[in-house]
């Protein structure tokens, strides 16, 4: 083994790898599964977003995700011109939409609940109640040690 990879092989770095490894593995999954659908990952959150927070504004939006109103407006346009929202004038103040999801959306974001939860079922299928629970308690503190080295005011950004 040549000396660059040795100082590589510490059990930090088997974690991590294994950490990042899982990670690539559950999003290739869920990716594939919405590539079928026609809708991105990122407009596919923003579809499950609408779909619990009905009649939104486009900034509520962008704000939840942490992005520019510009940028939240690319999808926008996306998934109205694919059927998925429609947008509805204010009633109160007309420069105001809010956006709304359509059936064909509804019926994508149910079909990826069901998806979703079947991935978690087997993701965790060989492991006890117990062990969930460990995991979760580790991944937590794993966080919070990551977020002490992050500026106070960018940790909440990062979820």
């Amino acid at each position: 083994m040549n000396q660059f990879i040795k100082d590589w092989d510490t059990p930090y770095h088997k974690l991590i790898g294994e950490y990042i490894y899982g990670n690539r593995l559950h999003r290739a999954v869920l990716e594939r599964h919405l590539n079928k659908t026609g809708v991105y990952r990122s407009q596919h959150q923003i579809l499950m977003f609408i779909s619990r927070t009905p009649n939104s504004s486009q900034k509520d939006i962008a704000n939840t995700f942490h992005v520019s109103t510009a940028t939240i407006a690319v999808s926008l346009k996306k998934l109205e011109k694919g059927g998925y929202i429609k947008r509805i004038v204010d009633q109160e103040d007309n420069r105001f939409n809010k956006i709304c999801i359509t059936d064909k959306g509804s019926e994508i974001v149910e079909s990826s609940k069901k998806f979703f939860q079947f991935v978690e079922e087997q993701m965790f299928a060989d492991f006890s109640q117990e062990e969930m629970e460990c995991l979760l308690g580790l991944f937590k503190r794993m966080n919070t040690n990551l977020q002490k080295l992050m500026p106070e005011t960018e940790r909440e950004g990062h979820r």
